[in-house]
């Protein structure tokens, strides 16, 4: 038994000195000047590290261009997107229940808002049609801010939503907006072509969607718009739209919508990007 308390006292005497060693002064095995050296060398290693880290950045921070980006990867083809927002691209609702379609009026008032006439005037150029806006640097001085040209919500006529407030959801014709993404320097017209959008049906759904209008008149994103240089060398770049009025789709059926940017020098969209020139949506027009 005797033997046993000695053992505990001599295991717990050697966990004391491994902690601190009165004798060697020694802490956890190393002494204040190993102590010391070992700190100092992690702190000179980090040091360099961060040093490293930081001289690398400056570097990279050099070769950036605050209003041009150095490396551009993109698609031959920008993407497409519509609004109002649907659930998963999904438009439906019912003529008759105001609340089943009031969340689309109110998103697509939000988003025409920067696009009052009265606040283009104030920001933006009126710019001569069918030709590009094309805003060159004298040499080393920047012609910075660039200026914009005017996109004014009455070119959408019947979904502006002036004249009419509902965008045509009160009696069963929706309008759908159709945007295309930026890309700086995208020049997607020559010959004073420029690009435009049609929509169609999937074959099965063909005979339900009717026939459409579109605004401005022929669905037509004007070269004037472009090229675009970028969100801080444009601050008031205004992107320019298109509306698809539907005049007479079938009601209480789902309609597979997609619609396409045609253009004289930008290529057709892959089959493996739904969105790249194209945008696919399901129509759904309830009468109840």
């Amino acid at each position: 038994m005797s033997g046993t308390k000695e053992e505990e006292r001599k295991g717990s005497s050697q966990w004391r000195d491994f902690f601190w060693n009165p004798r060697t002064h020694e802490l956890m095995g190393r002494t204040a000047t190993s102590w010391g050296l070992i700190l100092l060398f992690y702190l000179v290693f980090y040091l360099f590290l961060a040093g490293m880290f930081a001289l690398t950045m400056y570097v990279m921070l050099l070769t950036l261009d605050d209003y041009n980006p150095t490396w551009q990867d993109r698609l031959t083809t920008p993407g497409m997107m519509i609004r109002p927002k649907g659930d998963q691209l999904e438009i439906t609702f019912s003529v008759s229940d105001t609340e089943s379609w009031d969340g689309f009026v109110q998103n697509l008032n939000n988003f025409l808002s920067p696009y009052n006439d009265s606040y283009q005037v104030q920001t933006n150029d009126d710019c001569p049609p069918d030709q590009y806006f094309i805003q060159e640097d004298s040499g080393t001085v920047r012609n910075i801010p660039k200026r914009s040209c005017q996109f004014n919500r009455t070119v959408l006529q019947e979904c502006s939503g002036i004249s009419d407030p509902s965008y045509g959801y009160s009696s069963g014709q929706p309008c759908i907006l159709i945007k295309l993404n930026r890309v700086i320097g995208m020049l997607p017209g020559k010959d004073g072509q420029s690009p435009y959008v049609t929509c169609g049906a999937k074959k099965e759904d063909s005979a339900k969607m009717g026939p459409v209008k579109y605004f401005p008149p022929n669905g037509t994103f004007n070269l004037m718009y472009y090229p675009y240089y970028g969100k801080k060398a444009q601050v008031n770049y205004t992107q320019p739209l298109v509306a698809v009025k539907f005049m007479n789709a079938s009601l209480n059926s789902d309609i597979s919508v997609e619609c396409n940017i045609n253009s004289n020098t930008l290529a057709e969209g892959s089959e493996r990007d739904k969105f790249a020139g194209r945008v696919s949506f399901k129509l759904r027009i309830n009468d109840k």
